[in-house]
């Protein structure tokens, strides 16, 4: 037997069986640079009496951008990307790796649900797959990549990723979403029940790409920014002396983030979770930072999804030891029935877990309100931002209108609203008086905002 011909022969049926998945896998990394792990690992499936040619995932490790990742990619070829016992420990060979060599991880997926015929052994098998990946997070960055229907349980991948990444045909659910629209009594497209602007409130989608090529350049920009991939401090060219005086007549939430981040350094996650609130990755003055942006005229109310939204990107900071700052423009928790009977107040306290988690810098910047628990979340010195910045035209305050102030000032007689409206804005809100106790530690002109960033990391920086 001329087994050199038998190997040929062998690897052709490999490939062919995953041809449009290798095309897939080549146009996310460098060019020749994906090496194949377990190649020949098949399960035999007795439900359909065959042992097919490529398992329903194929693994291996390559590089993007010079970056070194390991490759999960589900192969919707074979069996609709059916999960099974040997496709769960194919991939869990590769999370073992990529935990041993402290190196990032993309799953690619696209299947259908588990194969027919294994029965509990397939549920063990994921059960080790999904363990592990909840045991990589922080730990290792971890991708994934919603590249056609993802049901099932392979669908909390896409939870424990730190990105998730949603190609135009992704959709993304626990259950098939015929099933989850009839049992609502309607009859959706399956977009509407798991593409991506219909999981608005989940928080599961980090990004909407158009194609691989953004995949790859997203990637790469994120660990161009995460400390243990890339130095926390580079020369990049910033000007580090730069004043925006354009910020000195209006500053909100776009013109503060093009201001502040050094230019092609930074990526906005997240954008259709609770959108009032940004979450940016970037470099300011060349040092790598996570940064929260409230973004509203009016001043951002606290609910479930936003705060939620906020401790995820916190925790991802502190799992990554990058400096956190805050832009606040925030008035406390949403005030009616819908938060007062929601998740809200837990994902506060949360929170405020996750900020002890935070070792680096903490930079709090008042850029327009931080009202009542606003201030407390996200610039008071206790709950531990090192510094605290406002603009002079910043307002930080108890209450946020004349009803909270005659609640305070209840005693007086004969105030109306207007004089108490007044009282309170002068006596109160003024960055000024919060600055006299110590709890602001400069008060500045807009302008000059990324100065006092750049040398506030530069001190506190580990």
């Amino acid at each position: 037997m001329d087994k050199i011909k038998l190997l040929q022969t062998r690897r052709a049926e490999v490939l062919a069986a995953g041809s449009e998945i290798r095309k897939t896998i080549a146009s996310l990394v460098d060019a020749d640079s994906f090496v194949e792990l377990s190649g020949f690992s098949f399960s035999k499936n007795d439900f359909y009496g065959t042992e097919l040619a490529g398992e329903g995932v194929v693994t291996g490790f390559a590089s993007i951008d010079g970056y070194p990742v390991y490759i999960v990619a589900q192969n919707f070829e074979v069996l609709s990307g059916g999960i099974s016992s040997e496709n769960c420990a194919k991939i869990r060979r590769c999370q073992d790796l990529a935990e041993k060599n402290s190196t990032p991880i993309v799953y690619i997926l696209n299947s259908l649900g588990v194969q027919i015929g294994e029965g509990v052994t397939v549920l063990e098998g994921l059960a080790s797959v999904l363990s592990k990946s909840a045991k990589l997070h922080g730990v290792v960055p971890q991708f994934t990549v919603i590249n056609g229907e993802v049901y099932g349980q392979s669908a909390l991948l896409a939870a424990t990723a730190d990105f998730t990444f949603f190609m135009k045909n992704g959709v993304l659910a626990a259950d098939s979403p015929l099933v989850l629209s009839a049992k609502s009594g309607k009859n959706l497209p399956k977009e509407q029940v798991g593409g991506a602007d219909a999981l608005g409130k989940t928080n599961l989608v980090s990004f909407a790409a158009e194609n691989m090529a953004q995949v790859r350049k997203d990637i790469a920009k994120i660990l161009a920014v995460l400390p243990e991939y890339s130095d926390s401090v580079i020369e990049n060219g910033a000007d580090l002396n730069k004043s925006f005086p354009a910020l000195n007549t209006k500053s909100d939430a776009d013109a503060i983030i093009s201001a502040v981040f050094d230019a092609e350094s930074f990526i906005e996650c997240g954008k259709n979770c609770a959108p009032e609130v940004r979450c940016v990755l970037g470099r300011v003055g060349g040092i790598s930072v996570a940064a929260v942006v409230f973004d509203g005229e009016e001043a951002v109310r606290l609910n479930e999804y936003n705060v939620a939204k906020i401790t995820s990107f916190a925790e991802l900071a502190a799992y990554y030891d990058l400096p956190f700052i805050s832009f606040v423009n925030t008035a406390g928790i949403q005030a009616d029935l819908t938060s007062a009977n929601s998740l809200v107040m837990k994902n506060v306290f949360k929170l405020m877990e996750t900020y002890d988690l935070l070792e680096n810098a903490k930079i709090s910047v008042v850029y327009k309100k931080a009202v009542g628990l606003g201030y407390t979340l996200f610039a008071a010195k206790s709950v531990g931002f090192d510094y605290v910045y406002a603009f002079a035209d910043a307002n930080i305050a108890l209450f946020d209108n004349a009803q909270g102030a005659a609640i305070e000032f209840a005693g007086e007689k004969k105030a109306d609203k207007a004089k108490l409206e007044a009282k309170y804005s002068d006596e109160n809100a003024d960055p000024i008086n919060a600055a006299k106790n110590g709890y602001v530690d400069n008060i500045i002109e807009p302008q000059f905002v990324k100065q006092y960033l750049i040398a506030s990391l530069q001190m506190l920086l580990k």
